[in-house]
């Protein structure tokens, strides 16, 4: 009987750490991969905007036509790259944006909604956050009101834009990103926190008076795609097969029994610390195998 107390002991406690171990790497390690990735994008975006106003300056001597004043739709950036920064005062928000909403994208920062205008640009531009891993940007997305300001900087100027609601949804419900007559930002994320059983989103319009004149909407066709792209994919991004993240576990599982009988064997610390090593190794890959299975901005 106490063999079976103390068997059931040692296994509670195993299990114990194996979920301590997993939320430090939720909450810690990934927040430490999203602060790197961060400062990349912010150098990034830093240099694109020296390479826009380079581009754009013209010397006093300049003989020639008078600019055009057409407006040209210039193509989105490709997937992962810095298209903007996000500013929220009110909850301490001051992230690169990335293109592109799937897991890589989001593990870097708020990301844009492909298909989707950009933000300054006539239409509804999208923008999702997580809410509780990889730094969680969005994670006081809730106390945002009416009013509150949300100013987005991108190499046409920096577009102000003032909050007017926010919604409760199912991930499933893709309208709160229809496209719209005026220039709207909409921010989506996990709620409630440490959940995925349901969105937060905050909606808001641009201020004229602090911005510069919006751009062009996307075409009609790019529209269209979008939305055939949003009502597959949801408000969620995609996720990674299970069979791979099931591999990993009976990796890890293969790896920590195995460890456990050589050290019932030999009880020595040498022992212990030549286990240790490749069942952390292991673990931590099915925890980021594990990780994928979330939708993309839990």
């Amino acid at each position: 009987m106490r063999r079976v107390v103390a068997a059931t002991g040692r296994i509670l406690v195993t299990v114990g750490i194996l979920i301590l171990l997993l939320v430090a790497y939720q909450l810690w390690g990934t927040g430490i991969y999203e602060a790197r990735q961060q400062s990349k994008l912010k150098h990034e975006f830093a240099r694109a905007l020296q390479h826009e106003a380079s581009t754009t300056t013209t010397t006093p001597d300049t003989v020639g036509p008078a600019p055009s004043t057409t407006t040209t739709t210039t193509l989105p950036p490709p997937t992962g790259e810095a298209i903007a920064i996000i500013q929220i005062p009110k909850i301490g928000v001051n992230s690169a944006v990335v293109q592109g909403i799937e897991r890589p994208d989001l593990r870097k920062g708020p990301g844009h909604y492909p298909l989707t205008p950009m933000p300054g640009q006539l239409g509804n531009a999208a923008i999702a956050g997580h809410r509780t891993t990889y730094g969680a940007p969005f994670y006081r997305l809730n106390e945002l009101g009416a009013g509150d300001d949300i100013a987005i900087r991108t190499v046409a100027g920096t577009y102000h834009y003032r909050v007017t609601q926010q919604l409760i949804v199912d991930p499933s419900d893709v309208q709160v990103l229809d496209p719209t007559p005026d220039a709207t930002l909409t921010l989506t994320t996990c709620n409630p926190r440490y959940s995925a059983r349901q969105r937060l989103v905050v909606k808001a319009t641009l201020v004229a008076d602090k911005s510069p004149p919006p751009a062009p909407a996307p075409s009609a066709s790019a529209q269209q795609r979008a939305a055939a792209h949003l009502s597959s994919a949801g408000l969620s991004g995609e996720q990674e097969s299970k069979l791979l993240t099931l591999w990993w576990g009976l990796a890890a599982a293969a790896i920590g029994l195995l460890w456990w009988l050589v050290f019932h064997r030999h009880p020595r610390w040498t022992t212990w610390m030549v286990g240790i090593v490749p069942f952390l190794v292991i673990l931590f890959f099915f925890y980021s195998h594990l990780d994928r299975l979330l939708p993309a901005n839990y």
